[in-house]
């Protein structure tokens, strides 16, 4: 008994017409007829009652179709299963990051995903999220980092929060200290002071702009248009402070002084974000769960 004859014995018994169920199985009829009769043969009973434009299943028809259901169900499983494992032992998984994210958050889970499945290629793409949003609507990746509220909200896209994070204010220890040495700083602290700013399309470029501005001033730029590495280079060289995530600064601190803010301070919430018509792929999905569980 063969995969194949009783793929085509389903087919023969759900559409009653064995013209129309090689059409569906992609075989010639004549194929077909010979693979049921040699089924009959190796059963030992006719499955099909055959009359001019009748097709109807005998008793021992009727008994064989649930469980060849089954038999083909369970094969599709197994396959699907084995195509899983295989997925985490080569492939690739596309994500897209925040620039800030792929300095402070992501570097140590994805160690440890690599580790664990050193057989993946890790494809990471930096954009702001309303790149990183595009990119994951075209299908150009599987899984994004992205800030919340999204500059765009779409439908199409499911988010998952990951983390909220703290934003801090990074300085040159040769500079004077911000908020005139105090341990914490205020928003307000920051008028006058010369800042080292993203370049336009930047989620923190435009939290921090708004956040001046809400406190009745606009922000004085030192130097403009930089990457994360970029900024953070900057501020060493002591050519004016930043506000960074404070994971970030915690992992590039060397030759920064880093002071928090101030009661309500700043913040950002991550999300994973991934399209809602398509599932991300088995390893895709195994990042995004040592994501959520890291």
């Amino acid at each position: 008994m063969q995969f194949t004859q009783l793929q085509y014995f389903v087919a023969v018994a759900e559409t009653r017409h064995f013209t129309r169920a090689a059409d569906l199985v992609h075989v010639a009829q004549p194929s077909l007829s010979q693979q049921i009769k040699a089924l009959e043969r190796e059963l030992g009973a006719d499955l099909f009652l055959r009359a001019r434009g009748n097709i109807t299943l005998t008793d021992a028809g009727e008994a064989l179709l649930p469980l060849a259901r089954r038999i083909l169900a369970d094969a599709d499983t197994a396959r699907y299963e084995v195509q899983e494992l295989v997925q985490l032992r080569s492939g690739r998984v596309r994500l897209g990051a925040t620039p800030s994210l792929c300095t402070g958050l992501l570097p140590d889970v994805l160690r440890a995903f690599h580790d664990r499945y050193p057989g993946i290629r890790l494809l990471i793409e930096e954009g702001g999220s309303h790149d990183l949003v595009r990119e994951l609507a075209r299908g150009a990746l599987d899984l994004a980092l992205v800030v919340l509220p999204l500059p765009t909200p779409s439908p199409a896209l499911t988010t998952v929060e990951l983390l909220r994070e703290d934003l801090v204010v990074v300085s040159s220890p040769e500079a004077p200290k911000p908020g005139d040495g105090r341990r914490t700083v205020r928003i307000a602290d920051l008028e006058g002071e010369r800042l080292v700013m993203f370049r336009h399309g930047y989620d923190l470029r435009e939290l921090t702009v708004a956040a001046c501005r809400a406190e009745g001033f606009e922000p004085d730029f030192a130097v403009e248009g930089g990457e994360m590495d970029a900024v953070l280079g900057f501020v060493r060289a002591g050519l004016g402070m930043a506000v960074v995530p404070r994971m970030v600064a915690a992992r590039s601190g060397r030759g920064l002084r880093v002071t928090p803010l101030a009661r309500p301070g700043l913040h950002r919430t991550i999300a994973l974000a991934h399209r809602a018509d398509v599932a991300p792929p088995r390893a895709a999905r195994e990042l995004q769960r040592m994501l959520l569980e890291r």
